[in-house]
């Protein structure tokens, strides 16, 4: 069962608001009742610095934790930080999330460069070992293009056989060409690229928190339903 009000009102008055935008959200792309593993990717590479003191990593991290809420029963997401490798492997849970993103980046090491596939293949393994039954949506931020662009697309092919669906989501200028490789992702071709389209992106732009709620959560599960379809039409989801 996923969590109910009453609970987080309890362990986290704080999400209550991005709790109730959420199953708005969710109730408006018909995902009521849909049980969904949540992960979140965190990009820890050198040009994020600003984006960590100036709080809009922590709050993607409350905003993905007031919908997991509603699609997991454990009221915790695990969180991959990753710049040039995996940084860390943590996770944010309801009765810990205030100031959580400051204290595990304060035990991390250098801010390195962007690589997505290391990243992807720690959330594969992640979902693999954790037995779930259910599929898992992977909201993974970034603010430019990796420095492997090859590996990441073959990652995202190869992944496609698998219950994940990858929501990207870009902070930073949109007129940025670092943004050019996640539309190009977006728009992988299937099924001579993958067997169904599994990944998504949209963009933040250059203040995150500027973006309201509702918008954001509509942003995060728009595409989720149509894959669910696709991925069960091909057996990928049960």
């Amino acid at each position: 069962m996923p969590i109910d009000l009453r609970k987080v009102e309890e362990t986290a008055p704080a999400l209550v608001s991005l709790y109730k935008s959420a199953g708005v959200s969710l109730s408006k792309h018909g995902l009521n009742g849909q049980r969904a593993a949540v992960y979140l990717v965190l990009d820890y590479s050198g040009s994020m610095r600003d984006y960590y003191k100036d709080g809009s990593v922590q709050a993607l991290a409350d905003q993905v934790l007031g919908l997991s809420a509603h699609l997991d029963d454990d009221g915790s997401v695990p969180v991959v930080f990753f710049s040039t490798e995996v940084d860390a492997v943590a996770d944010i849970a309801l009765e810990n999330h205030s100031g959580r993103i400051d204290r595990i980046v304060a035990g991390l090491g250098h801010m390195g460069k962007t690589s997505y596939h290391l990243a992807m293949d720690a959330v594969i393994d992640h979902y693999l070992d954790s037995g779930s039954q259910h599929p898992a949506l992977v909201v993974f931020q970034t603010d430019g293009g990796p420095i492997n662009k090859l590996a990441a697309e073959r990652y995202i092919c190869k992944a496609a056989k698998l219950p994940l669906f990858w929501q990207f989501v870009g902070f930073g200028n949109t007129r940025s060409s670092q943004f050019n490789f996640l539309r190009k992702l977006d728009e992988l071709a299937v099924p001579a690229k993958r067997p169904v389209d599994n990944a998504g992106y949209f963009h933040a732009g250059p203040d995150p928190r500027q973006v309201p709620d509702a918008e954001l959560y509509d942003r995060l599960v728009r595409e989720f339903p149509s894959w669910l379809a696709a991925a069960r039409a091909q057996g990928i989801v049960r």
